[in-house]
C-alpha cells in the first residue's frame, strides 16, 4: 500500500509495522533491473528452513539469479512485510485458491508458442513467493518465475528460502528476482512472458495501475492469472450485530486513497474484457475454523484496526467486539469465511513468447 499513514489491513494480513495491514508489498515492481552475473543453486526445503546448496548438483535444484536494481525506495513507499506473517497465511491462501481455473489456463498456455527453455512467469508483488510454491508444481513443462517485489528482503526471502523446485510432470523451475515499481509499468517489462501472476494484490491497486497491468499483459499477448482480491464480504459463526458494521468500515478503509478494494475485480475484469481478453472469475475464499486459530486471530486485529482507522467513532465498541472475537477464537468457537475473487485473463497471442 502506498501511504505515509499506518499500513492498513487487507483480509487476512498483517503488516510488520504495525501488526495490521496487507501482508505483502503492494507496490509490486515491474521495471528489469540490471542483472548480476550471480548464479546459486538453493535448497528447496520447507519455508520455516534456511536455504543451503545441495550436494545433489545443480540439475535438481532451483537456480535462482539475484537482480539488484537500483531503484530507490519513495519516501512514503509501504513497510516492509513480515515473512513469519507470510507463512502463516499461506496454507489458507493455498486452499482458498480457484482450481477451477487452471484448466482454463493451461489450455491458454497451450495455445501460445512456447520457448525452448519452456515458461517464463511474472510474479507481481510476489512477497516471500507462495504463489510460486502453489503454481509451479500444477503446472508442466520447465518453467522460469520472475519475481517482482520492491521489498529486497521479501525478494531475497522468496528466492533463497522455499523457491519451487519441479513443476508437475517433474520439469526443472528456476527462479530470478527483480526490483522496481508498478508505477513504472511498461509493456516491455513482460517482453517474453508466457504468464502474469499475482496473489492479493488488485485490491491494492488504483484503476489507473489496473489499467497499465491490463494493457502490459494484453500488449505481451500472455494470460494473467490474478487471485484472491478481496471481495467486500466476510461471514462470521456465531453472527454478532456489529459485524456488518465493521465490513463496511473495513471496505472504505479498503477504498482509501484511490485504491479499489472490493471493486477491484470488478475494474480489472473490464479493461482486460476492453483490451480483448475473455475473462473468467471464480470465488476463492478463506475458510477458517478452530485449526485456523492463530491466523483468525491475526486476521481479526487486522480487519478491526482497519475499521476503527476508517471511522475512529467506533473505538469503543470495536474494542470490546474484538475482545469477544478473540476469546471465541481462542475457544475454538469463531468460525470466519473471508470471501475473495480470482480472475484468469486469456490475452490474444501476439505471435508467442520466444
Amino acid at each position: 500500500m502506498s501511504t505515509s499513514k499506518r499500513p492498513a489491513p487487507a483480509a487476512g494480513s498483517v503488516p510488520v509495522r504495525s501488526g495490521l495491514g496487507e501482508a505483502r508489498d503492494a507496490a509490486s515492481p515491474l521495471v528489469p533491473a540490471a542483472p548480476s552475473d550471480r548464479s546459486v543453486g538453493l535448497s528447496g526445503g520447507g519455508s520455516d528452513r534456511s536455504a543451503g546448496r545441495r550436494s545433489e548438483g545443480a540439475a535438481e535444484s532451483p537456480t535462482v539469479r539475484l537482480r539488484e536494481a537500483p531503484v530507490p525506495q519513495p519516501p512514503a513507499g509501504p513497510p516492509r512485510y513480515a515473512p513469519e506473517w507470510l507463512r502463516l497465511r499461506e496454507p489458507a491462501d493455498a486452499a482458498a485458491r480457484a482450481h477451477d481455473l487452471i484448466e482454463p489456463l493451461r489450455a491458454g498456455l497451450a495455445r501460445l508458442k512456447g520457448r525452448a527453455d519452456g515458461l517464463v512467469v511474472h510474479d507481481l508483488g510476489c512477497g516471500t513467493g507462495s504463489m510460486g510454491r502453489w503454481l509451479a508444481p500444477l503446472l508442466d513443462g520447465p518453467q522460469h518465475w520472475v519475481l517482482h517485489d520492491r521489498d529486497p528482503y521479501l525478494l531475497h526471502f522468496a528466492a533463497a528460502v522455499a523457491a519451487p523446485r519441479a513443476a508437475a510432470d517433474g520439469s526443472r523451475v528456476t527462479v530470478e528476482t527483480r526490483r522496481g515499481d508498478l508505477a513504472r509499468l511498461t509493456p516491455d517489462a513482460l517482453t517474453g512472458a508466457a504468464l502474469v501472476t499475482a496473489s492479493a494484490l488488485l485490491d491494492v491497486l488504483t484503476a489507473a495501475e489496473v489499467g497499465r497491468l491490463a494493457a502490459a499483459c494484453t500488449a505481451a499477448g500472455c494470460p494473467a492469472l490474478l487471485t484472491l482480491s478481496v471481495a467486500g464480504r466476510v461471514g462470521l459463526t456465531p453472527a454478532h450485530p456489529l459485524d456488518a458494521e465493521i465490513t463496511e468500515a473495513f471496505n472504505d478503509h479498503q477504498r482509501r486513497t484511490g485504491m479499489l478494494g472490493p471493486d477491484a475485480v470488478t475494474t480489472a475484469a473490464e479493461a482486460f474484457a476492453g483490451h480483448g481478453a475473455t475473462v473468467r472469475a471464480h470465488s476463492s475464499p478463506w475458510r477458517l475454523g478452530p485449526g485456523e486459530g492463530e491466523l483468525t486471530a491475526q486476521w481479526l486485529r487486522g480487519w478491526v484496526g482497519a475499521a476503527v482507522e476508517q471511522r475512529p467513532e467506533l473505538r469503543e465498541r470495536a474494542g470490546r467486539y474484538l475482545d469477544e472475537r478473540l476469546a471465541a477464537c481462542a475457544a475454538g468457537e469463531l468460525r470466519v469465511i473471508v470471501h475473495h475473487t480470482d480472475l484468469l485473463a486469456l490475452c490474444r497471442p501476439t505471435g508467442g513468447t520466444s
